[in-house]
């Protein structure tokens, strides 16, 4: 595994100083070579603690009280969430620090507010096959804020810089092997790393007691076809299935990739052979 550091912009002195002119430009040129940059220190500490307390108690009830649905990622351990109307800090912060501005030079196909989503790794989850985000010709841009210190302990994501300048169908992706230049993502609390969907990754287990969120604001088709994206789910925390359709087929398939992970990979080699679709 490649252990080349990404380029990380220094802190800056106030966490709603706008990024400088060249502090914009380095980060582009980043961009453009790996598929992403990060970005240390941006989102308040403190609230997303809170944020963090929030998520975790509203899983804990919803998983004592039954409501939660049966698979849909609860076995392999990842899970996506809805993260409440509280989390409208994050957005409001990379406003004022000239993030969201910076992504919208980075895609002009950025138009509206972001959907606005979550990360949610459970503790003793399974690794992640290698993907991208959609279609290579159907790319979107992500901005990802760390809730808590991501280590690799509690599933620091993985990714392969670089990897967004190529279609690969995931049978080419596993023959010509760009996934031995991949390297690890930790981040401190409030840490923001923005992405290209197309840049290949993986979810990394968490080997933790304690599930580890992350904020994921993205831009699917130029944003959220919501006016205010932050009041979906009438505002409340909200959990949602991952990969895995919350059916008996869907709870089959997700037990055969979590107890034998290479019939997943199998399987995907094989119909991106004859099918359209690359990831």
């Amino acid at each position: 595994m490649a252990q080349t550091e990404q380029q990380i912009v220094p802190e800056n002195d106030s966490d709603t100083q706008p990024l400088s002119h060249d502090e914009k430009e380095a980060l582009k040129k980043s961009f453009a070579e790996n598929g992403y940059f990060v970005i240390k220190n941006v989102v308040s500490a403190e609230k997303l603690t809170e944020l963090h307390k929030r998520i975790v108690t509203e899983f804990d009830t919803a998983k004592e009280s039954g409501t939660l649905f049966s698979g849909g990622g609860l076995m392999s351990g990842h899970l996506n969430c809805f993260p409440g109307e509280g989390s409208r800090f994050v957005y409001d912060t990379l406003v004022a620090r000239g993030i969201i501005d910076l992504i919208k030079e980075l895609d002009p196909n950025v138009k509206r507010l972001p959907n606005v989503g979550c990360n949610f790794n459970m503790p003793h989850s399974v690794m992640q096959h290698w993907h991208t985000d959609r279609d290579f010709t159907k790319h979107f841009m992500i901005a990802n804020v760390a809730v808590v210190d991501t280590v690799i302990e509690n599933g620091a994501m993985e990714l392969i810089p670089g990897t967004h300048k190529k279609f690969y169908k995931f049978w080419r992706f596993a023959i010509e092997k760009p996934a031995k230049d991949a390297i690890r993502l930790p981040m401190k609390r409030g840490d923001v790393v923005v992405r290209t969907s197309n840049v290949w990754h993986k979810g990394m287990p968490n080997v933790t007691s304690v599930a580890r969120p992350m904020v994921a604001l993205t831009w699917e088709d130029g944003g959220s076809v919501h006016e205010d994206p932050f009041k979906v789910e009438e505002g409340k925390i909200k959990f949602r299935p991952n990969w895995f359709k919350p059916t008996r087929l869907g709870r089959i398939r997700e037990l055969f990739f979590v107890k034998i992970p290479i019939t997943y990979s199998a399987y995907r080699f094989v119909t991106s052979m004859y099918g359209g679709k690359g990831y």
